[in-house]
């Protein structure tokens, strides 16, 4: 029960802070180019429970990733449909991989401290040791998040990218595939080699290049709080 507990107070900050300022993102650059749909609708706050999607929520706990409720964006308010949406949807996984930059200069900030006199005190172990498992996990999930939603496929952020970028007729094609986005993104990551070939790869080489010699410590967050 005790471990149970210290794996959620690691990981409630860092996932809520992870999915929460990715989806203000979007409303906040949607406004910017016109789209007021986000500010009426009360999702420009960090009020949690303005976004969490109860699935979401516990799948952050269970797996290490999850989502909130996507924050509506009209593009009809904007100026250039096509050429806005492709700015609203970069919002979000850039956002996310600010806080993993964030992240990874609180580890190596950390990592410099560990070499002083400060190390060897056991307050300071106390005090640090739950402190870097938190930028640890913050450090993936945010690299995670903004990579995965990436992936060139409606309605992830990819997909609205694409469309914007394609000739009209094809990104209308690709728009076609949004009521079964969310199923076709199933199928690429836990029944073909997506994952191990692409994803996978892509997310371990941001956080060794982030972490650098604190590498260790996003490795060691996540066998605690996963397992593996």
């Amino acid at each position: 029960m005790e471990t149970i507990v210290s794996k959620i107070a690691i990981m409630l900050v860092p996932a809520l802070l992870a999915i929460i300022l990715h989806e203000v993102a979007h409303g906040y650059i949607a406004e910017r180019f016109g789209d007021p749909t986000a500010r009426l609708l009360g999702r420009l706050t960090l009020n949690p429970f303005k976004h969490l999607d109860p699935i979401g929520t516990i799948a952050i706990f269970i797996f290490g990733f999850g989502w909130a409720r996507p924050v509506p964006v009209n593009p009809g308010n904007f100026r250039r449909p096509r050429r806005d949406m492709i700015w609203v949807a970069l919002a979000g996984p850039t956002t996310n991989i600010l806080l993993a930059i964030l992240s990874a200069l609180l580890l190596r900030g950390l990592g410099l401290l560990d070499q002083g006199s400060f190390g060897a005190s056991q307050a300071y172990t106390q005090f640090t040791t739950p402190v870097k498992m938190m930028a640890g996990f913050s450090l993936y999930i945010n690299i995670l998040l903004g990579v995965f939603n990436l992936i060139p496929l409606p309605p992830l952020d990819g997909g609205r990218i694409l469309t914007g970028i394609l000739p009209e007729r094809q990104a209308a094609l690709v728009s076609r595939l949004e009521p079964f986005g969310f199923v076709l993104i199933l199928l690429l990551v836990f029944f073909t080699d997506v994952w191990s070939l692409v994803l996978a790869p892509i997310i371990n080489t941001l956080v060794v290049f982030m972490a650098g010699d604190e590498t260790r410590l996003v490795q060691e967050a996540i066998r605690f709080l996963f397992g593996h």
